[in-house]
């Protein structure tokens, strides 16, 4: 039983012969083996090479995956300190600034004592001028009055003891 198809060769040409029983095994045989011989190291090497590279990429990632938790870790650590000192500069400068206002306080009511105390002294100081200065506006006063009262109260004999009493006062002080 032998089936043609117009792609096979008839009778003496070159053709497929898909008949099982009428083909030779042992060339089959050979050709399968030099291939596979051929191929072996041809497409082993290819498939050798590939695996070194898929192994050497996967080496290469776990070493970068290492590398990167460990930066992470440390990154983490850095973060966790850094946090630290900002909480510390923050709780540093919150006692700073309490500080700088008790002292600006203390500064401010000091300042305002010292004003006070200037005007109570300028006040005092006014207050012993002006009195000074009624004592002797009074004086002068009563002097003047004295002035223009005596002559006519005093006769001589008045006017002589007048004079010995004064100097007499003159001669004690």
């Amino acid at each position: 039983m032998t089936m043609s198809f117009p792609l096979f060769a008839s009778e003496g040409g070159f053709g497929l012969n898909l008949n099982l029983f009428e083909t030779n095994l042992i060339n089959l045989v050979i050709v399968i083996g030099v291939l596979y011989w051929f191929l072996k190291g041809f497409l082993g090497g290819i498939l050798e090479r590939r695996r070194q590279a898929i192994l050497k990429d996967l080496e290469d990632s776990e070493g970068r995956l290492r590398q990167a938790t460990n930066d992470l870790a440390r990154a983490q650590e850095d973060l966790a300190a850094a946090q630290q000192k900002a909480e510390k500069i923050r709780v540093d400068g919150k006692a700073r600034a309490e500080a700088i206002r008790k002292d600006g306080e203390m500064r401010t009511i000091n300042a305002m004592a010292a004003v006070k105390q200037d005007a109570l002294a300028d006040l005092n100081a006014e207050g012993a001028r002006l009195t000074e200065q009624l004592r002797r506006e009074a004086a002068l006063a009563a002097i003047d009055k004295a002035m223009t009262e005596l002559p006519g109260r005093l006769d001589a004999a008045g006017q002589s003891r007048l004079i010995d009493a004064s100097i007499s006062n003159l001669e004690d002080a």
